[in-house]
């Protein structure tokens, strides 16, 4: 088992190596005129400020229940919480650091170059250190936690100061997994209120409120929506994803514990395969990244982002497919194998392989729903002259029709999976889906930098026709973005399931039956928190951006800020954008780290199962809905900007009504739909982690 998981440090310290090698090949590329370099130092400070205050509550709070787990819980199950806390937090100031080296050096390439082949080279270059660095650290720490404690299915764990029966095992894996969690729920609420409150107030004032260019840097608060892409987009979904990634192989592993306990005539080389697999899985997932985007990073590009960026996908996830079924003949076909498996040694295979085409095909759907490549966006634009009430309507049925198809996939894979490889397949298709990871937010990281480099060609005055560029890849972005929340949402399905099917073993009598109230109440109480949840952060996230909103009104009003002539306050916009997001995360990433255990000491495990499922249920559609409705409206106003709209280019009206469903769906995509995934898969989570402390505390039996 140990050389097992040697092998696969050796691929996670390859993938470290190479996202470094691209940091510093970033580096060393020019930054561009003077003005572009005082406009990305500003972004890069900004960004940094902004995570270093975040960070402060971060540290404490982790401390704080670090020291619970290993005072009352499980001794070293403190220090793995740390642990996982660490490596999301090094992915997202990683992946911070390269975007806001990236951007300005992308709009640079495309001065340069006028090329759009080789300006999709850099932001993709830029993105990849985010991707590489979500699947190789998350993997590290949880290999570290495998080499250094190993897995021990017969073992029972006490706290220093309590003797609360556990298995140190799970508990140890289960608290690296929360600690992903936990800085992954406040970057996502803290990130997303910080953006999208900046970009809102930034596009109301000068779409709406003075006909100005939207990214022009009289706006005071253009500079905080450029940190803003950083913050949420970037660092933000590194988090979201690493936490992904991670619970998947955790929920894996405590299967194949939970399964191997209640199996007969299994031997100890069957339990081994099955805890060695899905690790061995994840690094031929990783493997199949470096060598995709290595090949997409020496290739001559096209003048097709969507295309390029799609083979880096196809190649990826095609060759996770062949090194997987190439590790699942070497660790399976020599064992005893469980009565689950139907299919003999192949059979984890295919679960994987349902996993890795539902993410591809949910990414194929999710573009078809806000590209402008395909009808729905193109008509919701058409739509745009008729005013915002039809815009916004059309954008709502257009997110409404969104949902069928991808739920239906997670639906029918999850369903095969489990048929013919019983609830350790459930898992197994879970980290199918996510084993090309890092490939997935490397091409999604490339939205946010295309992105900046087009407000930074705005900003600071370039030539029309490196904003050309930088438009088309925007709005490739727009797209990527998009599929990548999509791909982030449903491996949240995927990964919540396989969390539920993990918990769901702790339930006197092991079934969660729906027959039973109490089982019941939970999933309706499960179901109101998530439109609570959603109406908490739309609230908080429409509050600042009003404010920001009238503090650029203010700005510029004194003499010499719309002329050109004086420069806005950019600090204090970016100052109000940080202290709002940062007052306002605390509560909603306390409520998901809260409910599942006030829930189950309330009221017992059978609760919090119906709590998990109800939330689970609710949250999917809405997410989906949430992504995919923001995305197409995003991408029908950039349609409208484009001049593809005969007659209502920008400024019109039909332009005006587009901005304000882009506006709509701000919050919709880029806040609300991304925290969701988080939030059921934190309460998850946070339900296996402590089980067997909420199951001998209920009060009302």
């Amino acid at each position: 088992m140990t050389s097992s998981w040697i092998i696969v440090l050796c691929v996670v310290l390859l993938a470290i190596a190479y996202v470094f090698y691209n940091f510093f090949r970033i580096r060393k590329m020019e930054e561009g005129t003077s003005e572009m370099v005082e406009m990305a130092g500003i972004i890069r400070s900004g960004a940094s400020t902004f995570m270093k205050t975040e960070y402060k509550t971060i540290v404490i709070v982790v401390i704080l229940v670090a020291a619970l787990f290993s005072l009352f819980v499980e001794k070293t199950s403190g220090i793995t919480f740390i642990m996982g806390s660490l490596m999301s937090s090094i992915v997202c100031v990683l992946g911070m650091r390269s975007a806001t080296y990236a951007n300005v050096r992308t709009a640079n390439k495309a001065r340069q170059s006028l090329s759009i082949g080789e300006t999709v080279k850099v932001a993709l270059c830029g993105g990849s250190i985010s991707g590489l660095a979500v699947q190789a650290f998350g993997m590290l720490g949880l290999v570290a936690v495998l080499l250094i404690w190993g897995v021990d299915k017969d073992a029972t764990g006490t706290g220093f100061l309590a003797n609360l029966t556990c298995n140190p095992s799970i508990m140890r894996i289960s608290c690296y997994s929360l600690g992903c969690s936990l800085v992954a729920m406040f970057n996502r609420v803290a990130g997303g209120n910080y953006t999208k409150a900046a970009d809102i107030s930034s596009d109301i004032l000068a779409k709406l409120r003075h006909d100005m260019p939207e990214d022009d840097s009289r706006v005071p608060n253009v500079v905080a929506d450029f940190i803003g892409d950083n913050v949420n987009d970037i660092a933000g979904n590194c988090s979201d994803l690493l936490e992904s990634f991670v619970a998947t192989m955790s929920a894996s592993i405590m299967i194949a514990l939970t399964v191997f306990q209640k199996a007969t005539g299994i031997g100890e080389a069957t339990f081994n395969a099955t805890i060695i697999y899905p690790i061995v899985l994840a690094g031929c997932g990783l493997l199949g990244c470096v060598l995709g985007l290595g090949f997409a990073s020496i290739r001559k590009m096209g003048d097709n982002p969507s295309r390029e960026l799609n083979l880096a996908t196809y190649i990826s996830s095609g060759l996770t497919v062949v090194l997987g079924l190439v590790a699942t003949y070497v660790v399976f076909h020599k064992v005893d194998l469980y009565a689950d498996f139907l299919c003999g040694w192949i059979t984890p295979w295919i679960s994987a392989v349902l996993g890795i085409a539902s993410g591809v095909a949910i990414g194929m759907i999710t573009e078809y729903y806000t590209s402008t490549d395909y009808k729905p966006t193109r008509k919701l634009a058409e739509l745009a002259p008729e005013g915002e009430a039809f815009i916004v309507t059309k954008g709502d049925a257009i997110g409404s029709r969104s949902c069928l198809l991808p739920i239906a996939i997670i639906g029918i894979a999850l369903f095969i999976s489990g048929k013919v490889c019983g609830t350790y397949g459930i898992a197994i298709s879970a980290l199918g889906m996510l084993a090309f990871v890092g490939t997935t937010v490397s091409i999604d990281a490339f939205g946010p930098i295309a992105d900046n480099a087009g407000g930074l060609a705005e900003s600071c005055h370039l030539d029309a026709n490196v904003r050309v560029i930088t438009d088309k890849l925007d709005s490739v972005g727009n797209t990527t973005a998009a599929i990548g929340k999509g791909f982030a949402i449903g491996s949240a399905a995927f990964a919540t399931v396989s969390l539920i099917v993990a918990f769901v073993p702790n339930i006197k009598g092991q079934v969660l039956d729906f027959a039973n109230y109490v089982v019941v109440a939970g999933g309706i109480i499960g179901g109101a928190l998530i439109e609570y949840f959603s109406a908490l952060l739309t609230d908080n996230t429409i509050e600042s951006a009003r404010l920001m909103a009238d503090e650029g009104d203010r700005q510029l009003s004194v003499p010499g800020v719309l002329e050109g002539k004086v420069h806005p306050d950019y600090n204090k916009c970016i100052e109000m954008a940080a202290k709002q997001a940062l007052k306002k995360m605390l509560a909603p990433s306390l409520l998901a780290l809260l409910i599942p255990v006030v829930g189950g000491i309330l009221f017992g495990l059978e609760f919090v199962g119906g709590l998990l499922v109800g939330a689970t249920i609710v949250a999917i559609p809405r997410a989906i809905f949430m992504g995919n409705s923001g995305g197409a409206f995003d991408n029908a106003k950039k349609y409208i900007e484009g001049g593809f709209l005969d007659g209502h280019g920008k400024g019109s009206a039909a332009h005006k009504a587009s901005v304000t469903g882009d506006t709509v769906g701000d919050t919709r995509k880029d806040v609300v739909g991304v925290a969701l995934d988080i939030f059921i898969k934190m309460m998850s989570t946070v339900a296996n982690t402590l089980a067997s402390v909420i199951g001998s505390i209920r009060l009302f039996k």
